[in-house]
């Protein structure tokens, strides 16, 4: 088909069907979808309650600080976003329930979760970290990931499906000098995508992950700010820079949308090209 017969075929298209017509062609729109996005006041996951709502989507945002949460809300609206903000400690289950039933109260359901939080107390040696390090992080980064999908997901069920989209790293597949224990827990993110995928695709549920490389974030400035890592780093670039949480927030909106419909227990790695392998 030539470009002058495609152009003729869209006009009649949207003469004829307009409404279908648009549809077809914004495939990413996620307008009518409910999106909880967890530690998403900063960073990658401001960033992905962004993509969401700017594709139509009622995002609801949340982090410990209630000055970060209101912050965060205004910033979305000034962007005309739909949104609901609360304090949320994801390593709480008083928390976690009062997050997915605010969302229910606001929103009257749930399509889709990010699940973004994620904490690392700990920089040095791996065999300096202690036992107390260990539960720390697998407790907030992997098991506090996997119960929110567990509230989430009858609430997607009855919606006739959803996504789930878990943030991980690089460090998953390349574990990062003096952030051992981190690093595991992103691993674990990998295999915890890979375990649900099958089992939710029975509801109609996607489960994907995003590993991103080095971010410009606040939650990564103890790496950008230190030249002789970022210069190891940058040596395994092929593009030369740090990334920006807002191309980490289009992946994820990506994943949630139409255009991924036969994308399941997937990672997506985000690196500037470092190579990752398992």
């Amino acid at each position: 088909m030539n470009g002058r017969v495609m152009l003729k075929s869209v006009f009649r298209c949207l003469r004829t069907n307009p409404v279908s017509c648009q549809r077809n062609m914004s495939q990413s729109s996620l307008a009518g979808k409910v999106a909880i996005i967890t530690a998403s006041t900063d960073g990658i996951g401001l960033a992905a309650a962004q993509a969401l709502g700017k594709r139509g989507a009622h995002v609801v945002v949340s982090s410990r600080r209630q000055a970060n949460v209101d912050k965060a809300v205004a910033l979305l609206q000034s962007q005309s976003i739909t949104v609901t903000g609360t304090t949320c400690n994801v390593g709480k289950e008083e928390d976690r329930e009062k997050l997915v039933q605010l969302t229910l109260d606001q929103c009257g359901g749930i399509d889709i979760l990010v699940s973004n939080a994620a904490v690392n107390p700990f920089f040095g040696n791996i065999m300096d970290s202690t036992e107390d390090v260990w539960d720390k992080i697998l407790s907030v980064n992997v098991t506090s990931a996997f119960l929110m999908t567990k509230l989430v997901v009858p609430h997607m069920t009855k919606r006739g499906g959803g996504n789930v989209v878990f943030v991980s790293s690089v460090a998953g597949y390349q574990p990062m000098q003096a952030l051992g224990p981190y690093s595991v827990s992103k691993t674990a993110l990998l295999g915890l995508t890979r375990a649900l995928a099958p089992e939710l695709a029975q509801s109609n549920i996607r489960v994907n992950c995003v590993a991103p490389g080095v971010i410009k974030t606040k939650f990564s400035s103890a790496l950008t700010g230190n030249e002789d890592i970022m210069d190891e780093f940058k040596k395994q670039l092929s593009i030369k820079r740090v990334g920006e949480p807002e191309e980490i927030g289009g992946v994820i909106a990506f994943l949630c949308s139409e255009d991924a419909s036969y994308i399941t227990g997937e990672t997506i790695t985000v690196t500037g090209g470092i190579g990752c392998r398992l």
